[in-house]
């Protein structure tokens, strides 16, 4: 019997995974590293941060996956109290709501988007030139792009209406994400997959597998063009000023600020979750999206901005801080005239099959991954039942 190879054991190539083993086929995950996760790797040590902010989607299709597979585990919402403490940053000034033009439109059905024109334009002629400006910088939060008001109206108006919905969508599992992946191995590894952790697969050794049987690569693309030496896998994505603090806590401190005067937000993760941090103190993450010609540095100073309004005093009540830069690894952007369809393909021929977050595969940031992962896991299979006597 053939051999379902993934390349890649994060979310995508787990999920695809346990799609494979699930309908009987002998399954492999190849990981590069040490430890499993890819981008939903939970840091080790007093601070539990993500590659940047995570949350799940409550109506999302991997939801329902991971809960009918009893994957997902403790998850949180914000507390009632805590939402309240949710604040805006409008005309430089914090606000406890945000202009009466970006509810209207968060409640408008993004099929009512075009795909053609770009976000800022149509949505203009719905609520005006500053609801419109403003709007845009807070469908960011899902984006993580520097200027949403440039990509495709539909696009983005389908993410500024569950960013916003009532009651919010997010959901965060306890302890960081790692607990799903854990999760997510465990199942694997008892669905008979087996997990070769260090196991780096170059292009020579792709062609090896794909010898023995389907090989689903379920990398970022930028490893995945390597891979497959296929200088057409591309797609454009954000790039954005990741900035992760601890500080000690202080009663009135916001739950989150949303930069409506430019794309930002930041937010205490550990209102939810007090696992993420050690007594008495506060686990802050913010995401700033960054044009390609600026710096980190100018998001980290948007960042301090924000926390100079939400986080009085936080300067000297920094106990830990980090920095960094994630270029190309916040998922898919479609610009006007493009949905998720113009991505590249799952399907790469020859039994190679794609995965991840910026492939042909719908979903509102890592729900591209699952999705991706199982319809990749079952043109495997497919494929596999073609040649297997």
């Amino acid at each position: 019997m053939q051999r379902i190879h993934i390349v890649g054991g994060g979310l995508a190539g787990f999920t695809a995974a346990i799609t494979a083993a699930e309908s009987g086929a002998r399954t492999t995950v190849h990981e590069a590293h040490h430890t499993l996760g890819g981008r939903a790797r939970t840091a080790e040590g007093p601070y539990r941060t993500n590659h940047g902010p995570h949350a799940l989607y409550r109506h999302g299709p991997h939801w329902t996956w991971l809960h009918r597979r009893n994957l997902l585990g403790d998850t949180v919402t914000v507390p009632p109290l805590e939402a309240h403490r949710l604040r805006f940053r409008h005309h430089g000034a914090l606000r406890r709501t945000p202009p009466l033009a970006v509810l209207r439109l968060s409640r408008r059905d993004a099929a009512r988007a075009p795909v053609d024109a770009d976000f800022h334009a149509w949505a203009v002629t719905q609520v005006g030139e500053e609801g419109a400006r403003a709007a845009a910088h807070y469908a960011a939060v899902a984006l993580y792009h520097h200027d949403p008001g440039s990509l495709s109206a539909a696009f983005v108006q389908e993410r500024l209406r569950r960013a916003a919905a009532l009651p919010p969508e997010a959901r965060y599992p306890v302890g960081g994400w790692y607990r799903i992946i854990d999760r997510m191995a465990s199942r694997a590894w008892n669905l008979g997959v087996r997990i070769e952790t260090t196991s780096r697969i170059e292009p020579a050794g792709l062609a090896t597998l794909a010898r023995t049987g389907p090989v689903v690569v379920a990398t970022s693309l930028d490893a995945a063009r390597t891979l497959l030496g296929d200088p057409a896998l591309t797609w454009p994505s954000g790039r954005t000023a990741l900035v992760d603090l601890a500080v000690r806590t202080r009663r009135g401190d916001a739950f989150a600020v949303s930069d409506l005067d430019a794309p930002g937000w930041i937010e205490r993760f550990t209102a939810q979750d007090r696992t993420l941090a050690p007594a008495g103190e506060q686990l802050v993450q913010g995401q700033f999206p960054v044009a390609p010609d600026e710096a980190r540095a100018a998001g980290a100073t948007r960042a301090e901005a924000l926390l100079d309004l939400g986080f009085p005093g936080w300067r000297d009540r920094t106990v830990w801080r980090r920095d960094s830069l994630a270029s190309g690894r916040t998922g898919a952007v479609d610009h006007p005239g493009t949905t998720w369809r113009d991505r590249p393909a799952i399907d790469r021929g020859d039994g190679v099959y794609l995965a991840g977050d910026e492939v042909a595969a719908p979903g509102l940031l890592s729900e591209v991954s699952f999705t991706s992962g199982i319809e990749a896991a079952l043109l495997a299979l497919g494929a596999r039942a073609t040649v297997t006597p």
